[in-house]
Order: C-alpha cells, then structure tokens, then sequence
C-alpha cells in the first residue's frame, strides 16, 4: 500500500461515524502537513530551543524568529517542546499540549493552521475521545525527506487532495481543476514556447491568480522539468481568496520545498487587492470562478475602469459573470519580452454581449492586440461540479511569425475517455493518448477536421442601424435631409463582417428586399465574438421518406413476430 493509502486508510478508522466523508480532508491534510514538518524540524529541535533560551530576553520576537530561521536553515520552527511523538507521552492532557504544540509554531505554519480551521476540528476530535488516537496513527508514518523527498511529498499531498476533492466534488470544483484538464493546458502553454525553456542558468516565473489548492502551478512547474528541462530554475506565484485552500496550496509549498511565501491570501480577490502589484510573469495559467459575480469587486474594478492605465480600462462585462475581468487581470501581469496564458473559460467570454458591449469591446480589445493565439474547445462533462462545455484559450504577446494575425480554433469535443464511475458531474477525461492528439493539433497549426486556422479580422463585424419607413403611406411622411425623422421609421440592425465592404453589403444582402431601406451610418459600432457552434457546424442531411418507410415497415414485421410468440404461449 502507498503511503498518501496507507495515511487515508488510518485516518479513516478514527474518523469515521464522527466526521461526514467529505469533512475528512479537512482533518488529513493538516495531519499529513503537521507530520512532514515534524520529521524534517527534528534535527533542529535542540538547537532551537538552546537559541531560544540564550536569546528570548536579549531580542524581540521578530528579531529571535529570524535568527533561529537563520541558524536552522528551516522557513519555519516551533517553540514548543512538544512534537507529534512527543504528545503521546501525556494522554490525559493530550488536547492542552496539542493546542501549546500549535501556538509554538512561526507565524508562517501558524497562518496556514489558522485557514485550515484547525482549532475547530482538534476540539471536535477531542469531545469524540479520537485525538489521541489519530495522533498515534499519523506518528507511525515516517514522512522524514530521508524516506520521502520533496517530489514524493508532493505526490502524496496530491492524492491525498484529489481523493478529498473527489469526495466533496460539489464543493472543490470551484477550487480543484481536474488534473487531466491541467496537464492539457500546461502542454499547449508550454511546448508552445520550448525554446524559451531550454539551456542552464535560465529563471522562469509561473503565475496564478485563483491558485486554489496549487495545481496549476505545481502540475506546471512538474510539466516543464519532465518533458522539457530539467535544469531550468522555476519560481511559482500565486493569490487565494478562500481560505482553506489557501491553506491547502501554501502547506504544500512549504513542505515540497518551494517557497510558501510566494502564495498570498485570503483576503479580497485579486481583481480588488492585486498582491502583486507592479510584477509580471512569464507564464500564467489560470481557471478563474464560471459565472461568479464580481459585484464585490465593483470600487475597485470601476476606478480602473476609468484611468487609461488601469487593469480594465478595455472594458468590463456584465456584474454576473468576471471572467473577463481575471484576463484582463493577466494580460496586465505579461513581461513586455514575451508571456503566455492559459485560461479556463466555459463559452460566456467567446460570445456573450453585441457590439459596443464590454464583453465585445474587451474580446475586441485582445484580438486587435493579436494576443489571442488557440481556442481548444473541450468535452462536456469534464468538470465535478458542473456539466458545461468548457474552452481553453492560449494568448501570448510573442506569438511566432506563422501565426501572427491569425487564431487558431481546435475542437477536441469527441476527445475523451469515458470514466468508469462518475465523480459528480465529471463523467469524461482526457487520457494520454487524447491530449497527445489536441496537442499535435496545436503544433501543427494546420487546418483540418478539428483545427480551423483564421484571420483576426474574421471574428469582427460593424454592427449597421438599418432604417426603413414605419407607415405604409410614404407620400404623407414628413422627410428631413430625404430621409424619414426617425419617430416615422422602422429599426433594425445588421452584422456585417469586416472583410466585406459595407456598402456592398447593403447593396447585395438588404437593399434587394427592403428598397425604401437606408443605413444610419453614425451609429455603426465594431463587435468581436467567437462563435464555436457555428464554424464546426456540420450539416446532417435529412433522411428520405423511402427510408424512412423501409425502417416503420421492419419494425411492424418485428412487432408482428413479437406478437406471434406471445400467441403461441
């Protein structure tokens, strides 16, 4: 048995009857980190507590923390004389000495401690009489990086979370992404740009701004170094409102050796507080909530709005739905040298919104710039938490000679395995084998059965007030500059694309079945949307009549063979 099974499996015994299955991870994932940190402080304990005891009267507790981390060479120390084993010793007192055991700890592990809510659950396994015993179970796992290494570590953290997440898959979707879903964007993100991965000495930076648990920047971290270059020095950043997952993604740093002050929160999201204000990123990859209202972040968002300099000065959707506004967000964070990002968007940001609106004027914005690069449409079905079709879009601010101007639209809809038993809504994955093939789509960029390569100016239209007289005597309108006032005339409008030349439009398409029509051509407005449906649109032909009359007449002779049989019993 492995050991994040072996750690569930433990846990289990005690939890169970006591907490709901979906509650477990709440307890496990502070245990396992408590555990780690345990094993790799032990060498240091004695040391820690002589700095301590020469120093605790000379230095003020700011001054004393960062001396012991300094003479330790640990991110973290516990002032506490107890340890997890150390607990043990003293089962009548056990919940005291856990709560003088946490309170030791530096205010980095004591900040993750607080957001996982540990107090609550310790006190609610104590009232139950399984404190004691869930400490002895997690004392008998040796997790010392001797035994167990960084990567190791972060493997089991891994499954530990995702067994968590399956278990409470209505309530992770907003937070967890699915590890299949992940990888496919780290590879679009990143073999698209190999040769700015390759060679020694290089530093690169990858950046989340709704980190959740991590996933996206540990799964990309772990993509590079394995499929592209090992040598290559990565630096991971990221920002979490909620705070249980902040908890969960800032733990795993700190014990998988990346650096944990490098994850922000909880606190307001990064559209309204940006705690990274003035720094970019070399890559970005990001699923950012579907749908969620950002009326929360409105001040903010708003007095940006309105400075030429500000994040959203583009434009800014409807208050129901910000996944635009997390782009934008993005796109501000880009190294002017070249970044690339991968989003998770479900299809409101391709369409949503007519011209002028800020949904168009924000998708205008990004085409116009030509920084949108791929659309890969995914599965349905993909998500725990929702069964909606979801897209990844690729944008980077270097995109190669071959593809500048244009965009590259990937359907990978019938790219899929289907699960063996379903984890809420998620029903479908992409397997290896599937994201090999979107990928060979990608790098190819040629145009196929899935792959559709366009101009930029392809996905915009003007959007043309087109007026015709409202009565249906004309002789008795009253005419201003040979046309009708406007409370006598009948309004409509039209998209017309911007390849085509407006007045051969008119003249072609409308004039022809509307003669006495005109255009008003002062309030032409410039729209973008991006229309999967429509360009993957394959016309079924309808059956004939003959065969149709063919399948009812062999079904009536099934039906009368049927019948027969029932007769004859």
């Amino acid at each position: 048995m492995n050991i994040s099974s072996l750690i569930w499996n433990a846990a289990d015994d005690e939890l169970r009857n006591v907490f709901k299955p979906h509650e477990y991870g709440s307890v496990i994932l502070p245990f396992t980190v408590l555990r780690r940190l345990d094993c790799i402080y032990q060498p240091y304990k004695e040391q820690t507590q002589n700095i301590i005891n020469d120093y605790k009267d000379k230095l003020t507790d700011d001054k004393l923390s960062t001396l012991i981390k300094s003479e330790i060479n640990l991110d973290y120390f516990n002032k506490s004389k107890f340890d997890l084993i150390g607990l043990k010793s003293d089962p009548q007192n056990i919940y005291i000495n856990f709560k003088n055991y946490l309170s030791g700890f530096s205010e980095n592990v004591n900040d993750i401690m607080v957001n996982f809510e540990i107090e609550k659950f310790s006190e609610k396994l104590n009232k139950n009489n399984i404190l004691y015993n869930l400490i002895s179970k997690f004392t008998e796992v040796d997790l010392h990086p001797s035994k167990v290494s960084n990567h190791q570590m972060g493997t089991i953290y891994e499954e530990l979370l995702r067994r968590f997440s399956e278990m409470s898959n209505e309530e992770s979707g907003d937070h967890y992404t699915p590890r299949d879903i992940v990888e496919l964007l780290a590879a679009l993100v990143f073999e698209g740009d190999k040769d700015n991965l390759q060679g020694t000495g290089k530093i690169r930076s990858i950046y989340d701004c709704c980190c959740g648990t991590g996933g996206m920047l540990t799964v990309g971290k772990k993509w590079v170094l394995d499929k592209i270059n090992p040598n290559l020095k990565i630096n991971l950043y990221g920002q979490e409102i909620n705070d249980s997952t902040y908890a969960i993604c800032k733990s795993d740093f700190l014990i998988t050796g990346e650096n944990p002050e490098n994850i922000k929160g909880p606190s307001l999201s990064s559209l309204s507080q940006d705690q990274y204000e003035d720094k970019y990123f070399d890559y970005m990859l990001v699923n950012p909530p579907f749908g969620v209202s950002w009326k929360s972040d409105k001040a903010q968002v708003d007095n940006e709005k309105t400075n030429p300099n500000g994040r959203f000065f583009a434009g800014t959707p409807r208050s129901s739905d910000g996944q635009l506004l997390f782009l934008q967000h993005l796109i501000s964070k880009m190294e002017p040298t070249g970044s690339r990002i991968g989003i998770v968007f479900n299809g409101s940001p391709s369409f949503t919104g007519d011209a002028g609106s800020g949904e168009s004027e924000i998708r205008k914005w990004i085409i116009e710039n030509d920084w949108l690069e791929t659309i890969v449409q995914l599965p349905d079905r993909m998500f725990f938490n929702t069964g909606i079709t979801t897209y990844l879009w690729i944008l980077t601010n270097k995109k190669s000679s071959e593809r500048e101007g244009k965009i590259q639209l990937i359907n990978a809809s019938s790219y899929f395995k289907s699960m063996r038993k379903n984890l809420g809504d998620k029903g479908k994955e992409i397997s290896k084998e599937n994201q090999q093939e979107i990928v060979k789509a990608y790098l190819n960029f040629e145009e196929n059965e899935i792959s559709q390569i366009h101009k930029n100016t392809f996905f915009g239209y003007t959007k043309v007030i087109v007026d015709q007289p409202l009565i249906e005597d004309r002789e008795i309108i009253i005419k201003k500059d040979g046309n009708p006032k406007p409370d006598t005339s009948k309004r409509d409008s039209e998209r017309i694309p911007l390849s085509d030349s407006i007045d051969e439009y008119y003249d072609r398409e409308v004039q022809p079945h509307i003669p006495d029509s005109w255009m008003d051509r002062s309030k032409d407005k410039i729209g973008y949307e991006i229309n999967f449906t429509k360009y993957f649109y394959k016309f079924t032909p309808l059956r004939s009549p003959e065969d149709i009359f063919q399948d009812l007449k062999s079904l009536e002779q099934e039906i009368n063979q049927l019948s027969l049989g029932v007769t004859d019993e």
